[in-house]
């Protein structure tokens, strides 16, 4: 079944944990269900171009998409001239990492939590001065 909305899925979610009934849904990472519930996560085939254009590729020979999601780096920030007017910045934006747990837990202040983002970032930053100034050195 396809829950439409997240508030459809997550809704489904708790019911299945209220019954104490198996569920799968998927979910991606950061995300605050990850830091709220606890799972599992499914291993699926590796992603190929072959899996969602060729439904002979995978497990399923008669549906294509029956592997991973593709997955990699995301470019946080660009602008063509913004490395020669905010070198400071640039370095940070390329040595800035937070792991999944991290950001998750972010995510659960402010969607779960009612924080606003201000207020969540000014307490990560208190919490983790020596990591994000080393972004910075």
């Amino acid at each position: 079944m396809h829950a439409g909305t997240d508030a459809a899925l997550f809704s489904e979610l708790e019911s299945a944990i209220q019954r104490k009934a198996p569920i799968l849904l998927w979910v991606y990472a950061p995300h605050w269900a990850v830091a709220k519930y606890e799972g599992e996560w499914v291993e699926f085939p590796e992603y190929t171009d072959a899996c969602y254009e060729d439904p002979g590729w995978g497990m399923n020979k008669d549906m294509a998409y029956d592997c991973g999601k593709p997955f990699g780096w995301i470019k946080k920030v660009g602008w063509k001239a913004g490395e020669k007017k905010w070198p400071g910045a640039y370095k940070a934006v390329r040595n800035f990492k937070i792991d999944n747990a991290q950001m998750s837990q972010m995510i659960v202040e402010v969607d779960l939590e009612g924080k606003s983002v201000d207020e969540t970032v000014a307490k990560w930053m208190r919490e983790n001065e020596s990591t994000w100034k080393a972004w910075i050195k």
